[in-house]
């Protein structure tokens, strides 16, 4: 295709949309975005092709109607929130528009005494807080960018951290989603209330799917009080004691809240001391976080491990960084990933780790590595403890050389039925699952 013929191509994308969205800056060609965002962008998919365009609808209805157009040409859609997360998972391919859902973000309902909170998908983590903080209550995950992640997107990459030791992941705090279907018809999974679990398998399905299946565009959540009282210990020293320290951690009576091992270069890198680590955090009335704050602090001192307590503004800083030292932006070849392997190995892999954390009690976690071959070497390692290594962000012309996902399991096939029955026409994020789904 010549240069005249593609940007008449590209025009008509941008009529198109416009003419359902009739808002300003509702639909933004692509040579008028700012060279950051189109950076960003460019991250998503392969080094081959841009979009033509992005566009925003401000409703529901709009963003249906943006689908069932682009369905009905057959033109390959990118969806995003904030686009904060839009360079993780596999390469999308021969992308004609990138949807954001970042202006549809309403508040929905926030029913205190049922602890739910329903919310469009565009709107941020971080507002979705503030609302909830005037009623003492939060919704208990922990997103790689807390400040800009939208509520669909953290759903779509099934994003969030540490409190998954206390709460769970994304899926066991979903009651219920909206989505646009890839032939732009909105349907709906789950309810409103704590009791109502239908459609369960469905929501399963959407936490984590990529934007492969279909479009969220409204969110459902269970929310918590907030704690009282947070309190954050500390320790570190030899692989062998800290292992020691999560073993009787596991086995007592002590709730935490958070609790990860940490990295060698990771605890250095926090100002925490030398050696590997153990962060443990206990949020409940002030009483019961003190005492057991310091039975974990007597226990790391019994086998001769450093300890400290962090609490206030010190811990509050504390846990923002630490997620940071693993995401921060993709420079050169630095590569972000995914793990996951038999909590019983955490110490092990943990040790052989330059930069990351793992989880204690799922033994999920987050690393940073410098090359592919270290990515191919982890890889290894994780699946020999019956674990798995899925690349999040990388520079493309790593992601292109690449298997992102690793995937060795037989449900391949099956996840190519299901895109096949949720999007016949693969016009939703072409490329960016598992398998090229």
């Amino acid at each position: 295709m010549n240069a005249m013929s593609n940007e008449k191509t590209q025009s008509v994308y941008a009529s198109t949309l416009a003419s359902i969205i009739n808002t300003e800056n509702a639909v933004l060609p692509w040579e008028n975005l700012e060279p950051i965002q189109q950076q960003r962008i460019q991250q998503a998919m392969d080094s081959k092709s841009h979009p033509s365009c992005i566009v925003y609808p401000h409703t529901q209805a709009e963003l249906a109607a943006v689908i069932t157009t682009a369905n009905q040409h057959k033109w390959r859609v990118l969806p995003c929130g904030s686009a904060s997360k839009i360079n993780w998972g596999g390469l999308a391919k021969n992308i004609d528009i990138v949807v954001s859902t970042e202006r549809i973000n309403q508040l929905i309902e926030h029913a205190v005494g049922d602890l739910t909170v329903t919310v469009e998908a565009g709107m941020k983590f971080a507002h979705l807080q503030e609302i909830l903080a005037k009623s003492r209550q939060t919704l208990a995950l922990d997103p790689a960018t807390p400040k800009s992640a939208t509520i669909g997107g953290i759903v779509a990459t099934a994003d969030t951290g540490s409190l998954r030791q206390r709460y769970g992941g994304v899926r066991d705090q979903l009651l219920g989603i909206t989505f646009v279907r890839a032939d732009g018809q909105i349907a709906k999974a789950g309810g409103r209330v704590v009791k109502n679990v239908a459609g369960y398998d469905l929501m399963k399905l959407f936490t984590g799917s990529y934007g492969t299946l279909g479009i969220i565009s409204q969110v459902t959540f269970r929310v918590y009080p907030l704690p009282e009282t947070s309190a954050t210990v500390i320790l570190t020293g030899k692989a062998e004691a800290i292992s020691q320290a999560a073993t009787i951690l596991q086995g007592s009576e002590l709730t935490p809240t958070q609790a990860d091992l940490l990295s060698n270069k990771l605890v250095s890198n926090l100002g925490l001391g030398t050696g590997l680590g153990l962060i443990t955090r206990f949020q409940s009335i002030s009483e019961s976080v003190k005492e057991q704050s310091n039975r974990l602090l007597a226990i790391g001192q019994k086998l001769g491990l450093d300890g400290s307590i962090y609490s206030t503004e010190n811990e509050a800083d504390l846990w923002q960084r630490l997620p940071e030292q693993i995401h921060a932006d993709v420079t050169n070849s630095l590569i972000s990933c995914k793990i996951g392997i038999l909590p019983t190995k955490a110490v092990e892999v943990i040790n052989q780790i330059e930069m990351g954390l793992i989880h204690l009690s799922s033994g999920l976690g987050l690393v940073r590595l410098a090359s592919q071959n270290q990515v191919l070497s982890l890889r290894q390692l994780c699946q020999s403890n019956y674990g798995f290594l899925s690349v999040l962000a990388a520079p493309v012309e790593i992601k292109e050389r690449l298997d992102v996902w690793g995937y060795t399991g037989n449900a391949l096939q099956l996840m190519r039925g299901i895109k096949e029955q949720f999007d016949g026409n693969f016009i939703l994020s072409p490329g960016r699952f598992v398998g090229g789904i």
